[in-house]
């Protein structure tokens, strides 16, 4: 790389995709900086996402199944009590400990954490904490922020977005979630298990806008089940907070009366934006799309020379995993090598009880493409789950019906975010359902569902 620069790498944003682009690269032999305006490395998603709210439901699913009998009925008798304090804490226990890994893996691979907000000078040039750096790439990997509810001000005491559900100091007796998305039944849920009367607001007329047409259905059938009330079809259209309480007002969303309830917290969860403001694009003359996002080519290039981008702040969903497979590609694209994502192999987990995962295509977009076969298994009749006391949920195979390859994989069960690993890579290499069929799986195992389901595909069912 040319000396006239100050890196040969610049990654601006220490999330999932940039600090592995930054990781990467530097194992690449460039010489690389990375950006981050945070006193910690992780971005949001192991400072105030993915990672701490998996610590709160992890513990709040103890707190549950002491509390509900489900423990009881196994013969292990207890009264549990709720240590919110400890349970925060242990929180935050795993984020030090995972941010700090962070900065050891930068320091090992002698990637520089420049400390501050950047801002594009040039399309080489940039300012971080008031000082200019130069770079011959410069990747943007600066993700996303919670998406506002107009008109209501969140002051993460009684109005909180998804990092103020985090920090609760109780447990609310009444939480209203604005948004039937992964984010609101996540954090929902974990309020719900530790003792919160839990209402979710939803616009649309199913949860889970994205997913399989059956898992949306059988989601909600769950989560009912679980005491969480659904108002779907509604939104909301004004919340007003008088002291330590929130009044709702909710219109059904194609019009009618208008209704009011009360909540002392309410979680507004309806989506993210990409973080593009303050960066000086129109410097380098990159404008964001309508949708905010920063368009690329397959290779992550943007349509300045030099400039790259990534992860939430490009199309495509907005997961870590996502992220850090293009951190990867870009760094090895920008090396000369080549990098790849195959985006329609994309998985996506719900990380509530049980926990809900997909990866390809749902029936109804398959449908649209040609004709399909489908195949399905219930988790009560694999024996796992059944010895496990976990009944609920299913798993669900789509395959083209004249090649049989699997175009889609959509599971509702215990363990569904690692059983989908398989079906991911399955469709990677362009697995039939057959050729799932008649893979010998390990008995007995939560992942036999997944065969069984190919093997109902086939047509040759064995245990339905």
């Amino acid at each position: 790389m040319a000396d006239e620069f100050d890196y040969d790498v610049l990654v601006i944003g220490a999330g999932p995709g940039g600090y592995v682009a930054a990781i990467r690269a530097a194992q690449l032999g460039l010489k690389t900086a990375c950006a981050e305006s945070r006193e910690t490395l992780g971005g949001t998603c192991l400072n105030v996402g993915c990672i701490p709210s998996k610590a709160m439901l992890h513990a709040s699913e103890y707190f549950d199944a002491a509390a509900n009998g489900a423990m009881a009925k196994m013969g292990i008798k207890v009264t549990p009590e709720l240590d919110l304090d400890t349970m925060h804490g242990q929180r935050k226990d795993a984020v030090k400990q995972l941010t700090g890994g962070i900065e050891f893996l930068f320091k090992k691979n002698k990637v520089t954490w420049l400390k501050g907000r950047a801002s594009f000078e040039d399309a080489h040039k940039v300012t971080v904490g008031g000082e200019t750096v130069t770079a011959k790439n410069i990747v943007i990997a600066t993700g996303s922020s919670v998406t506002p509810l107009p008109g209501v001000e969140i002051d993460q005491k009684v109005v909180v977005d998804s990092t103020g559900a985090l920090e609760l100091p109780k447990v609310p007796r009444h939480m209203v979630v604005i948004g039937g998305g992964v984010i609101g039944l996540e954090l929902g849920s974990v309020w719900r298990r530790l003792g919160a009367e839990v209402t979710c607001v939803e616009f649309l007329d199913q949860i889970l806008p994205g997913f399989d047409g059956d898992v949306r259905k059988e989601a909600n059938k769950i989560f009912k089940k679980q005491g969480i009330t659904f108002k779907l079809g509604t939104k909301v259209t004004g919340v007003a907070v008088k002291g330590d309480k929130a009044t709702l007002t909710l219109e059904p969303a194609k019009g009618g009366d208008a209704e009011t309830i009360e909540a002392d917290c309410v979680l507004v969860s309806i989506g993210r934006k990409p973080n593009t403001d303050g960066l000086g694009l129109d410097k380098i003359g990159l404008e964001p799309n309508q949708r905010g996002q920063i368009e690329i080519d397959h290779d992550f290039r943007t349509k300045v020379d030099g400039v790259w981008a990534i992860g939430d702040v490009v199309p495509g969903p907005m997961l870590a995993h996502k992220a850090e497979d293009e951190g990867i590609a870009v760094a090895e694209n920008i090396a000369g090598q080549t990098g790849i994502v195959n985006h329609d192999v994309i998985p996506s987990v719900v990380y509530t009880w049980p926990e809900i995962a997909g990866v390809g295509l749902t029936e109804e977009a398959a449908k649209e493409r040609g004709e399909v076969k489908v195949g399905k298994f219930p988790m009560l009749a694999n024996s796992r789950a059944k010895t496990n006391h976990e009944p609920d949920g299913f798993v669900k195979i789509i395959a083209d019906a004249k090649s049989d390859r699997v175009l889609g994989v959509w599971i509702i069960a215990s363990v569904a975010g690692t059983m989908i690993a398989q079906a991911a890579q399955a469709m990677e290499f362009g697995s039939t359902s057959e050729d799932i069929a008649y893979t010998c799986h390990a008995h007995p195992t939560h992942s036999e569902a997944i065969k069984e389901a190919a093997m109902a595909v086939t047509g040759k069912p064995i245990h339905i």
